[in-house]
C-alpha cells in the first residue's frame, strides 16, 4: 500500500516510516525541508517538499503520489511547553489541525485516496465522571476549549469523511519531551515539577513505537472510527511522576499544597495536574487487534525512554 504521510519527520513520524517499511508499504513523506527531504531519499523513503498550507502544491503532491492512504501528523508544538504560555503555543498547531485537515482532505479527494488516518490526543476529555475515558467520552470543549475546539473540528472533518482518529496518549521515547533528556525531566531536575496536592490527575501513555503500530494497524481499517492509542495502565500523576524522575535520576518530586501551587503556576497545569482524565484501549485491542509492545509506562520508562 503506499501511504502518504503528512508529519513524517515528528515524533510519531519517524518511528512509523519504518515500521511502514517493515510492513512492506511504501511510504510517501511529506516535509517542508529540502535537506530532510534528502535524508529520507538516501534511506530509500520517496519524500516530497510541501506545505499543507500550500492547496495547489499540496494538491499536485497528492495526485503525483498516488497514495491509498493518507496519515494526517501535522503538529507544530515546542519542545518544552510552557504551561504559562499554553494558550499562545498550541494556536499553531490548532490552526493545522483546521486549515491543514480541510486542505489534506480535499487533496486527497483529488486524488481520488479512499482513506484518512488523523492524530488526536487522548488527554483532552472533560473533567468529569470517570477517572479513565472510553472514545464516546465528551471532549473538554469548556475546561479546554483552545485545545479541545481545534480537535474537535479536526476530528469532524476526518470522521465526516470516513476516516479514522486515532487519540495518542502523551507520547514517550526518542523524540519526545519524555527522555532521559526531554523536557520533563530538566524541569525534574530543576525541581520545577512538583506533585500539586493529591496529583490525581490520570495520564495514558504510548511509546512512540507502539503508536507507529497503530497507525499501521489503523491503515486496515475503513471509517468513520475513533480510537484511543494507549497502554494499558492510566495512573494518577503521584504515581508515575516519582517513577519517572527515578528512572532520569532527577530528585524525587517534592509535595506542594494546592494553594501553593495556584500562586507559582498556571491554572491549566493546576487542572492538569489534579482532574486530568486517562483512556481506554479496549476498542482498539477488540476492533484491530493492536497490542502495545511497552503495556506499561513502568517497563517502557525503564527499557524505552530513548
Amino acid at each position: 500500500m503506499r501511504v502518504f504521510v503528512a508529519g513524517a519527520t515528528g515524533a510519531i513520524g519517524r518511528p512509523l516510516l519504518s515500521a511502514l517499511q517493515t510492513a512492506g508499504h511504501e511510504p510517501i513523506a511529506m516535509t517542508r525541508s529540502c535537506e530532510k527531504a534528502e535524508a529520507l531519499r538516501v534511506r530509500g523513503i520517496e519524500a516530497v517538499v510541501c506545505d499543507v498550507y500550500d492547496a495547489p502544491t499540496l494538491e499536485r503532491a497528492l495526485v503525483d503520489a498516488r497514495p491509498e492512504k493518507v496519515v494526517h501528523l501535522l503538529t507544530d508544538l515546542p519542545a518544552d511547553m510552557n504551561m504559562r504560555r499554553f494558550e499562545r503555543e498550541v494556536e499553531s498547531t490548532g490552526r493545522l489541525r483546521r486549515e491543514g485537515t480541510r486542505n489534506l482532505l480535499a487533496a486527497a479527494r483529488a486524488a481520488g485516496t479512499p482513506g484518512i488516518v488523523a492524530e488526536s490526543i487522548a488527554f483532552a476529555y472533560a473533567p468529569e465522571g470517570d477517572r479513565v475515558k472510553d472514545e464516546d467520552a465528551p471532549l473538554a470543549l469548556e475546561a479546554l476549549p483552545f485545545v479541545a475546539e481545534p480537535l474537535a473540528e479536526l476530528e469532524r472533518q476526518v470522521l465526516d469523511a470516513g476516516g479514522v482518529v486515532l487519540r495518542y496518549g502523551w507520547l514517550y521515547g526518542p523524540g519526545t519531551a519524555f527522555t532521559h533528556d526531554g523536557s520533563w525531566a530538566a524541569n525534574l531536575r530543576r525541581r520545577m515539577m512538583p506533585l500539586v496536592g493529591a496529583a490525581g490527575g490520570v495520564f495514558s501513555f504510548v511509546h512512540v513505537d507502539d503508536a507507529a503500530s497503530a497507525t499501521v494497524a489503523a491503515l486496515t481499517r475503513s471509517g468513520p472510527a475513533t480510537y484511543n492509542v494507549v497502554d494499558d495502565e492510566p495512573a494518577p500523576m503521584r504515581e508515575w511522576l516519582p517513577e519517572y524522575a527515578r528512572t532520569v535520576g532527577a530528585p524525587r518530586p517534592w509535595h506542594a499544597p494546592t494553594w501553593l501551587g495556584r500562586l507559582a503556576a498556571s491554572r491549566l497545569a493546576i487542572e492538569m495536574t489534579s482532574e486530568l482524565r486517562g483512556a481506554s484501549n479496549a476498542r482498539i485491542k477488540r476492533e484491530l487487534g493492536w497490542q502495545p509492545r511497552h503495556a506499561s509506562w513502568r517497563e517502557g520508562f525503564q527499557t524505552a525512554l530513548g
